[in-house]
């Protein structure tokens, strides 16, 4: 608990006012990840994979988006900064404890971006959401990676619906994980996509007690790779059940 305070109250003085109410969830994540770490392994491993022999078959590195860099646990950032002139980093919140790791190997091509990438108040005014126009002026770019954000955009916009009983809920979350899809698709550049798109919760006898599509109805695109994460092992949540994420990479 005081590792967690700490680095709450660090990251909160390093986040801009308006992104503030996301580093309670931000630090959640991060001790979650530290719990699971054993489990979460495989999963972090293969997104960093995919992504360096991606970058391997690149002749032209000069500058990489990430959006959802977060914890920079899925995210092979010594290989990034080594390979590009400059690494842009775009997430809500970047916690403290990230910051302290990047000017600790003196990462100095890396660039800290906090920016909502979910498109949410355009589509709840009824606007046509392009939270990925902003890449359109970002100057030689050859590279953009989405790392496990697409989820959580539904996940999070979901339960701001919830609470406002948004009638048009379930056509603007499409809406959304449409826009980031087809922001993807529209870019001069490279894209890499890693998203989870559907979980399910099972007991130890397999049987399943609840599952959910993540991508809130869009079609999944056509995966290169994909692999199950056990975002909540067993004993995390509960002795008697786990919660597992498909996950793909294209």
């Amino acid at each position: 608990m005081l590792t967690e305070a700490l680095q709450y109250a660090a990251t909160s003085l390093v986040t801009p006012k308006k992104f503030r109410p996301f580093v309670r969830s931000s630090v959640s994540l991060w001790s979650r990840a530290g719990r699971c770490a054993k489990d979460w392994a495989a999963h972090e491993e293969n997104c960093k994979t995919f992504i360096r022999e991606m970058v391997a078959g690149m002749k032209q590195r000069r500058t990489c988006v990430v959006l959802g860099s977060g914890l920079l646990r899925d995210v092979p950032i010594d290989n990034l900064s080594e390979k590009f002139d400059t690494v842009v980093l775009v997430d809500l919140v970047h916690l403290a404890s990230v910051r302290m790791r990047l000017k600790a190997k003196r990462f100095r091509n890396t660039r800290l971006i906090s920016r909502d990438l979910s498109g949410f108040d355009d589509a709840v005014a009824a606007k046509n959401p392009e939270p990925l126009s902003f890449l359109r002026q970002v100057p030689y770019l050859d590279l953009v990676v989405s790392a496990n954000i697409l989820s959580q955009i539904g996940v999070g916009s979901k339960r701001r619906l919830d609470a406002e009983n948004n009638p048009a809920r379930d056509e603007i979350l499409q809406r959304l994980v449409r826009a980031h899809l087809d922001g993807l698709t529209a870019l001069p550049c490279k894209t890499a996509l890693i998203t989870d798109t559907a979980y399910r919760v099972t007991d130890r006898e397999g049987q399943v007690l609840e599952e959910a599509d993540l991508l809130c109805g869009a079609p999944a695109p056509a995966a290169k790779r994909a692999w199950t994460w056990p975002v909540a092992p067993y004993g995390e949540l509960s002795k008697e059940y786990q919660a597992v994420h498909d996950v793909i990479a294209l």
